[in-house]
């Protein structure tokens, strides 16, 4: 069965370009030109392309309410190269971003990326366990005390890789080549956005945390 991919903006040519190159790649795709549709069409994607200016509701608000309904893969795009707007595409639950202008092949390069590590994974243990956390790599769960956690594609990701080696530091490049992959040309502090949020899901209290530690200098850990 073929991935879906919702490609959102409301620049028709875009859209158009944007939808050509995903389908020569064998994807279907679906198209919509503002954030209302986009909230409609999502039900049934399996990724979205969603631009960061939309009429009627912008990619921000678009990419929390998707967030509340499901964990579905969401890259951004933005017209703007700085990095306030990232930081708030990826604050909000975007896996990715790219600012325009893009190349499609590079695009299309991110959505096949996004939906291989969100898809099943062939792991050597399906259970992790730090402490309290219970980490099910075969569906992709995750629980502390038994309640479950709500987290996007990439904070599990960052989690399980976490998980894998407890206690022991990692640097934020390191990170960021494990759990994003060498192809992925974000920076540094999409590291410690993704930090941030994880901490705010997984922590009794995320000013002091307990699970995910600062090795100041070093970088971070997963506290076994």
């Amino acid at each position: 069965m073929r991935e879906r991919i919702l490609v959102v903006d409301d620049e028709p040519d875009v859209v158009d370009v944007v939808g050509r190159y995903l389908r020569r790649e064998g994807f279907e795709t679906v198209l919509a030109h503002d954030g209302n549709a986009a909230l409609t069409l999502a039900e049934d994607a399996d990724l979205v392309i969603l631009d960061l200016m939309l009429p009627s509701m912008d990619g921000v608000d678009v990419c929390r309410r998707l967030r509340e309904r499901r964990n579905i893969p969401i890259i951004m795009l933005t017209a703007k190269a700085d990095e306030t707007d990232r930081l708030v595409g990826l604050g909000v639950g975007a896996d990715d971003y790219v600012v325009k202008p893009f190349s499609p092949r590079e695009l299309v390069a991110r959505v096949q990326a996004v939906l291989r590590r969100s898809g099943p994974q062939p792991p050597a243990d399906d259970i992790l366990r730090v402490r309290d956390l219970r980490i099910n790599l075969k569906t992709r769960t995750a629980e502390r005390s038994g309640q479950p956690l709500s987290l996007t594609t990439r904070e599990f990701d960052l989690l399980a890789f976490l998980a894998r080696s407890p206690r022991q530091v990692f640097s934020r490049t390191q990170l960021l080549d494990n759990v994003w992959g060498f192809e992925f040309a974000g920076d540094l502090s999409t590291v410690t956005v993704h930090v941030r949020r994880l901490r705010e899901k997984i922590e009794p209290n995320p000013v002091r945390p307990q699970y995910l530690k600062t090795v100041w200098g070093v970088g971070y850990k997963l506290e076994g």
